[in-house]
């Protein structure tokens, strides 16, 4: 068995793998940047293929610059959001969404990415983030005790995936492994990747600690809940679900500095 990332290798599987025809996140994202008066100017940190910054350029009149890891994955601009580096550009907003903001495994790693988005920044500027919940995960194991099967067909060949979660309690990370098959006789091939899990009221320390006040978290509607978000749905009072939606605000020091 061989070891790769076929999915962000691969752009078109993971579309095929990952769908969004109705572009639900985006929506959903440019909904909450209104909701909280937001300015045009977005970071999309972890936008993989770029669809969702696509559409807030198009259908939200807005301008965005998408980051992603994965070569492959972006056209906009490739690297590490840990060490991201504009200069002086700010932005309005940031977004991470679909769980990117827990690919920062340690302590260490969370404080320099948010560093990293206060410095791009301005001042009253928002961070959204749509992720996984830590909490889900007290006394609950319906997601760790299957295997999940999927399958997609690629330029004529199908190709199966099995995957496992798993959490290191350890490190606090829920760990996945995802093995893809094929007819064709090709060797499987192993991916496997990690998430922080974060609870609410952690996420809450860390991001005051940062000069965030946070402005709502919760649980659900969202873009991948059940039931999904719809047009004007409002949040939920909750943060008990498999998810959670946070809007953040990055204080405004200017302002308060100028106060007699």
């Amino acid at each position: 068995m061989t070891s790769g990332n076929l999915l962000t290798d691969t752009p078109e599987l993971y579309e095929l793998r990952f769908p969004d025809p109705d572009h639900l996140a985006a929506r959903w994202a440019d909904a909450t940047l209104r909701r909280y008066g937001a300015g045009p100017r977005v970071l999309d940190l972890g936008c993989g293929t770029g669809r969702d910054a696509a559409w807030l350029h198009r259908h939200g009149g807005r301008h965005v610059l998408g980051l992603d890891s994965s070569p492959a994955m972006v056209e906009y601009r490739c690297g590490d959001m840990r060490e991201l580096d504009l200069g002086e550009r700010r932005f309005d907003a940031v977004l991470c969404l679909d769980s990117a903001l827990l690919y920062c495994h340690t302590n260490q790693d969370l404080d320099r990415l948010l560093e990293r988005c206060r410095q791009h920044l301005a001042p009253g500027g928002l961070l959204v983030a749509e992720m996984r919940n830590g909490a889900y995960f007290l006394g609950r194991t319906d997601l760790l005790d299957t295997v999940r099967t999927d399958s997609v067909e690629h330029d004529g060949v199908r190709y199966t995936s099995r995957t496992r979660l798993w959490i290191d309690h350890p490190a606090q990370l829920l760990r996945r492994s995802r093995e893809w098959s094929t007819e064709d006789g090709s060797a499987p091939v192993e991916q496997r990747s990690a998430w922080r899990l974060l609870f609410p009221q952690e996420l809450r320390h860390l991001l005051a600690a940062h000069g965030f006040e946070v402005l709502t978290l919760h649980d659900r509607p969202g873009p991948r809940t059940e039931p999904a978000w719809t047009e004007g749905a409002e949040p939920a009072d909750t943060a008990d679900s498999d998810r959670l939606h946070l809007v953040a605000r990055l204080a405004d020091t200017t302002t308060e500095t100028s106060r007699p």
